[in-house]
């Protein structure tokens, strides 16, 4: 298939050119961003094409497969529950079927017809119709019983169906993911992690468990435009635990997420960015950064970028190579963090 039919699919161009861009390919004149400036990041399609749609892809089904799993939990509890009410109806049950065996239809009629008086007459009909709404009710309640415990055994049965789905969407994602890290050169590292990192509140997500979209509906701290809920929270978590550095979120234009409110770039210097992060600079952006990827089931993290490398929930951190390569591009003045 010749590459301009290839590139008529979608998903095809956006990895052309997350190839072509963050392999350092220089573009014709008015096609590519211009230099970042310090706190501009420059343009990297990968990210803001591919990346942002097969990452929310993914952690919307690995919440659905959590939230699956949650449900066939309590399926399985309320089964239990059935099944050993089940387990004690069935000899009550079993007294009932053997004593309307042995008696037959006549007996009760043989009983009352034998009463010496009206009283005895009545007092033996009443006995006798207490003891049949004890025994149909025994019988009727053991009926629901197995056909509750059929529709939850069915119940279960659909759960692990949608399970198994989400999770085939998972790794789809992931594939996708892979696929286009492998375009630019990209190789799986260790990055950073940390299981002594501190630990996040979590954020607020809807009644269903999930991470409803969300406007730039609140004031943005560090500039004077606006940021999502989300946003806002996975930023005070940060400086709530310490990492209180120069950050700035919303950008009118350009690439990724400030836009939209939706990302924040933490600095590593007091006051802007400079160069390259060394020492002391350099721990305090891989501890920000290890913070951000232990709690991004918490904070409801789209991505993280820090010095050349990237943490995407699909694939763990991956190198990548900058749009221009200057620490803005490159990341090596600041962390980038990019919301749901």
């Amino acid at each position: 298939m010749a590459l301009r039919e290839r590139l008529r699919f979608p998903l095809a161009r956006a990895l052309f050119c997350a190839a072509i861009l963050l392999a350092g390919v220089t573009l014709a004149p008015g096609t590519g961003s211009a230099a970042p400036t310090p706190g501009d990041e420059g343009g990297s399609p990968m990210l803001r094409d591919v990346l942002e749609s097969t990452g929310r892809g993914y952690v919307e089904a690995k919440n659905l497969v959590a939230r699956s799993k949650q449900r066939q939990e309590r399926l399985a509890a309320e089964l239990r529950m059935i099944e050993q009410r089940i387990t004690d109806l069935g000899p009550e049950a079993a007294r009932i079927a053997a004593n309307a065996y042995r008696i037959g239809r006549l007996a009760p009629v043989a009983v009352l017809v034998s009463s010496g008086s009206p009283d005895i007459y009545l007092r033996r009909a009443e006995t006798l119709d207490q003891l049949a709404i004890r025994d149909n009710s025994r019988l009727h309640e053991l009926s629901l019983a197995h056909a509750r415990a059929t529709q939850a055994k069915a119940a279960i049965d659909a759960e692990l169906a949608e399970e198994q789905k989400q999770f085939q969407i998972m790794m789809k994602r992931r594939q996708e993911a892979e696929r286009a890290f492998a375009l630019v050169g990209g190789r799986t590292t260790g990055g950073w992690v940390s299981a002594t990192s501190p630990v996040a509140r979590p954020a607020p997500r809807g009644r269903d468990g999930s991470w409803p979209r969300q406007s730039c509906s609140q004031n943005d701290p560090t500039t004077s435009g606006c940021i999502t809920p989300r946003m806002l929270h996975a930023l005070q978590e940060a400086q709530r635990v310490g990492f209180t550095r120069y950050v700035a979120c919303f950008r009118p234009s350009g690439p990724y997420e400030h836009p939209k409110g939706r990302a924040c770039d933490f600095s590593m210097q007091q006051r802007g960015f400079g160069g390259d992060a060394t020492g002391a600079d350099k721990i305090y952006g891989n501890n920000l950064a290890a913070f951000l990827v232990r709690n991004a089931d918490q904070l409801g993290i789209l991505y993280v970028i820090w010095y050349r490398q990237v943490w995407f929930p699909a694939t763990g951190w991956k190198s990548y190579s900058g749009a221009n390569g200057d620490p803005s591009s490159d990341h090596t003045n600041h962390v980038h963090l990019s919301m749901l």
